[in-house]
């Protein structure tokens, strides 16, 4: 059966793409980690000098306060009453100490036994007097407590007559932070933006050069390929001219000759396969205009029956599962050779003995066409390496006589062509399954 040829185009380069959103998630991945810790050492050390600020207050405080303790123990003594003290017409202490207390604060004087003698300021619960510093929660509410031992004299530093406890509210610290925490999280998302947008630009700037050395690459291919088959072509025609008189030939060249024909074949192999994904890989020949509808499977009918042989040779059983006809949208000559490349790189890793199934299905939206073979198998470091170009395994899969190394990349790029993709699972000495799926055409 004759198959129509019809061009391709390659869409944008995937490789490229998947490069570029690598690149680009990576930076911002680094800018993102660098920006959240700048930020959290920020708001831990503006929030550690807030309260550092705070115990500065209540030390200040403290201090002040420590001086009344002796005139309040004695008022306290001669009134026989515990917390009736001198008071002012305000209602509070007439202390020093009142110049420099805030409403929030709670002051609170202890004998020496930590037997409290009187307070003023803001009430709160008592607690222990154990801590130095010391923030507790209430109410939902944190507490930030200061006390302070107050000593007899200064050349008896051990004689402690008594304990000051100042008591405040972290509320106007919480508000700052919770200020704080906000804007940084707008900031953040702002930064995150602008990263966003310059790690574009920068990746976009990045893969120019890459992307230009590329082309070249692939015009040298092309033309490299396209100059290299006349050549090719007129030295096989030589050897088969030579070859077709055997006579003219010494019988200690004929093996010389027939290596030389073997070694013909195969370059002219590696170039027209470089030249397919040469011409594939340019823009201007892409098939979507002058492709046709393709019996799927007719295709894969004709190609088993051609494949049967070479199958047969290696005593390998090539079973095809068609349970249905089949259309696709395509190129015929494209489509043959995608599949020929993936059913012979089967049985020729398939043992005799094997077995590979050919097998097609449609659904609603899908066409999916399976090669399952029962061969060595692919490692699973190996397996997202094999439709790289010139990929060769060392181990579990070498490279075939007269192959290119082409054949599943070529396979590849004929699926993309034809908006399918090819998975692969695959276990070392299990086998492979080769699996190609194609957007289905109901109204075919």
């Amino acid at each position: 059966m004759a198959w129509d040829i019809g061009s391709t185009r390659n869409a944008i380069n995937p490789q490229f793409r998947s490069l570029s959103w690598r690149l680009l998630l990576s930076y911002l991945g680094v800018m993102m980690a660098i920006s959240g810790i700048s930020m959290i050492a920020v708001y831990e050390f503006f929030a550690f000098s807030l309260y550092q600020q705070l115990d500065r207050q209540l030390l200040t405080l403290a201090d002040a306060a420590a001086h009344s303790l002796a005139e309040i123990k004695e008022e306290k003594k001669d009134l026989k009453i515990p917390n009736s003290l001198r008071l002012d017409n305000d209602g509070d202490l007439d202390l020093p100490w009142q110049n420099i207390q805030q409403p929030s604060q709670g002051i609170e004087w202890f004998d020496q036994n930590k037997k409290l003698i009187a307070k003023a300021g803001k009430v709160f619960p008592p607690v222990d007097l154990s801590h130095s510093h010391w923030t507790y929660i209430l109410n939902h509410q944190r507490i930030r407590t200061l006390t302070l031992q107050v000593k007899k004299e200064p050349q008896e530093p051990e004689m402690i007559i008594g304990y000051i406890r100042i008591s405040e509210s972290t509320e106007a610290v919480e508000i700052v932070l919770t200020q704080l925490r906000l804007g940084m999280m707008l900031g953040g998302i702002l930064v995150s933006g602008l990263t966003a947008f310059g790690g574009m630009w920068l990746t976009k700037q990045s893969l120019k050069p890459i992307e230009q050395s590329f082309e070249k690459l692939k015009q040298f291919t092309a033309d490299a390929s396209h100059e290299l088959r006349n050549p090719l072509a007129g030295i096989r025609t030589c050897v088969e001219v030579m070859q077709s008189h055997p006579e003219r030939i010494h019988p200690a060249d004929s093996d010389k000759l027939n290596a030389i024909a073997s070694a013909i074949n195969q370059m002219t192999s590696l170039v027209e396969d470089l030249l397919l994904l040469a011409r594939t890989d340019q823009d201007c020949i892409y098939f979507n205009k002058n492709c046709v509808i393709v019996p799927l499977h007719e295709l894969l009918e004709d190609l088993v029956e051609f494949l049967l042989l070479q199958a047969e040779q290696k005593k390998v059983q090539l079973i095809l599962d068609i349970q249905s006809e089949v259309k696709l949208k395509g190129d015929g000559n494209q489509l043959w050779r995608l599949f020929l490349n993936l059913i012979e790189n089967a049985i020729y890793y398939t043992d005799s003995g094997g077995k590979i199934r050919v097998s097609l299905e449609e659904g609603e939206k899908w066409i999916w066409v399976k090669i399952k073979d029962t061969g060595i198998g692919i490692s699973s470091e190996q397996l997202p390496l094999i439709f790289d170009r010139l990929w060769r395994a060392d181990q579990a899969r070498t490279r075939r006589e007269g192959g290119s190394g082409l054949g599943l990349a070529i396979a590849k790029t004929l699926a993309q062509h034809h908006q399918g993709e090819i998975t692969v699972t695959s276990e070392l000495g299990q086998g492979s399954c080769f699996v190609v799926r194609f957007p289905s055409l109901p109204n075919v």
